[in-house]
């Protein structure tokens, strides 16, 4: 079999310490986000608004001997792939990745927190790592796929960030999953009209992450404070979170309004995707609603025409039916969270590399580069080898 390049559809950047402190203005003092030792937690962490949140390894787990929520204290301890550019480049030739989408931690995790800033600094802050990004990717910027985190509290500011980082080589837009739990409108109230008109005008993808701008305080302290079993169940749920945005985007007429607009559920598998679109469809016959909306097709259709999602780690699942939406299915690694692709002493993942020979094996070839490279190559409109073409 061919050796198949990697497209990795969602990475994460662990955010250096004076990311913020050296691209904002005196002026906020404390109120930037920083970094401060917690001699409670013995650990860097950061500050955000004078609120203490994660370490600043809190999600480079990659590779780390002890199990999660446990991670490096520091950041010469953890992977250096998770905060260097130089180091990411190594690590992708490593695999075979020729190109890779890269999410936030902090300011997505922990979006209530940098909601609490004042209106004017929480925007400076998704300006600065906005523009921090296109420094990091400087690199090499034809490998490194960028996503626009948006000021989404405000849908005026929100379109001008997308139109500034789509001029600087963003392909695409993080945006919240479940606007409910800030006091939001559904995706599909004409709120929210204006951005994602903007992002279809562009060719720039919607993003949703798992737990990005969903998560409150209370929220984390919860997951870090459980033991082993109470920990795997809340992370286990939490990785079919996005089915509640699914429903929306299916249901809601989203897909219909933006028909040239394409979205994608990312870090929440694939195995329950294929009831929950016979499940769709089930019900919108059943309730009628294809008599009271006779110009509109099956759920499915819309999912197929312009919906994608990516796994990682599961197997099974893959191996039985990614043939039934072989258009809509991408890989990803998680690289460095603690589920990623990243074995070591608390981890039995396989390598990114492994995954794609193991898969090679057990489905057709067509499928394959399908799911490691074809299919992100149109989405993110990525160039890739002439001798993988």
């Amino acid at each position: 079999m061919p050796h198949l390049p990697i497209i990795d559809t969602d990475t994460h950047l662990s955010e250096p310490p004076d990311l913020w402190t050296s691209r904002l203005a005196s002026k906020w003092g404390d109120d930037v986000p920083h970094t401060a030792f917690d001699e409670r937690r013995g650990e860097e962490v950061w500050v955000v608004g004078g609120r203490k949140v994660s370490g600043i390894s809190g999600y480079a787990m990659a590779g780390w001997h002890e199990y999660p929520p446990k991670h490096p204290p520091t950041m010469e301890q953890a992977h250096p792939a998770a905060f260097n550019n130089a180091a990411r480049v190594k690590r992708m030739d490593e695999e075979g990745i020729i190109a890779e989408v890269i999410y936030p931690n902090l300011i997505s995790f922990s979006a209530d927190a940098f909601l609490k800033l004042d209106p004017e600094l929480t925007l400076d802050c998704v300006r600065a790592y906005n523009d921090f990004l296109v420094d990091f990717a400087s690199i090499a910027p034809d490998r490194f796929i960028l996503l626009t985190t948006l000021p989404f509290w405000d849908v005026d500011a929100a379109v001008a960030e997308l139109e500034r980082c789509h001029d600087q080589g963003h392909r695409g837009i993080n945006l919240l999953a479940k606007p409910y739990k800030f006091g939001w409108p559904p995706l599909s109230d004409k709120h929210w009209e204006p951005l994602l008109k903007a992002a279809e005008e562009r060719g720039m993808c919607v993003n949703f992450h798992t737990g990005f701008q969903s998560q409150t305080e209370e929220d984390w302290r919860k997951l870090v404070k459980q033991g082993p079993t109470d920990y795997a169940k809340e992370v286990a749920l939490s990785m079919i979170g996005l089915s509640e945005n699914m429903a929306e985007l299916l249901f809601s007429g989203i897909c219909v309004q933006y028909p040239n607009l394409n979205f994608v559920n990312v870090e929440s598998g694939f195995g329950w995707i294929p009831y929950f679109l016979e499940s769709a469809d089930w019900f919108w016959v059943n309730s009628g609603s294809h008599k009271k909306l006779p110009d509109r097709e099956l759920p499915s259709f819309y999912y197929r025409r312009q919906i994608y999602t990516t796994y990682w780690f599961e197997r099974e699942t893959v191996r039985r039916m990614a043939d039934l939406y072989p258009d809509n299915l991408m890989f990803e690694t998680d690289f460095p969270h603690p589920t990623s692709l990243s074995p070591g002493p608390a981890s039995i993942a396989r390598t990114p590399r492994q995954v794609v020979n193991d898969t090679l094996d057990e489905l057709p070839e067509e499928l394959c580069r399908k799911i490691f490279y074809e299919t992100a190559a149109k989405l993110y409109r990525v160039e890739v080898p002439v001798a993988a073409s």
